[in-house]
């Protein structure tokens, strides 16, 4: 895997975790955890390059 599919993973996934504290405890700055998830996919797809092989 790419170092950057793997960041992309990694924040998707930190996103994720932090929508789910903040639907069980409200907390400041709750709402850039959607923003580290959009950002995450974004980073995840990018970073996926096709048809080069791991070597």
């Amino acid at each position: 895997m790419h170092p950057a599919a793997i960041a992309g993973a990694v924040l998707t996934l930190v996103g994720v975790a932090g929508y789910v504290a903040g639907v069980v405890v409200p907390y400041p700055g709750r709402a850039f955890s959607i923003t580290a998830v959009m950002v995450g996919l974004t980073v995840l797809s990018i970073g996926r390059v096709p048809g080069e092989e791991e070597a």
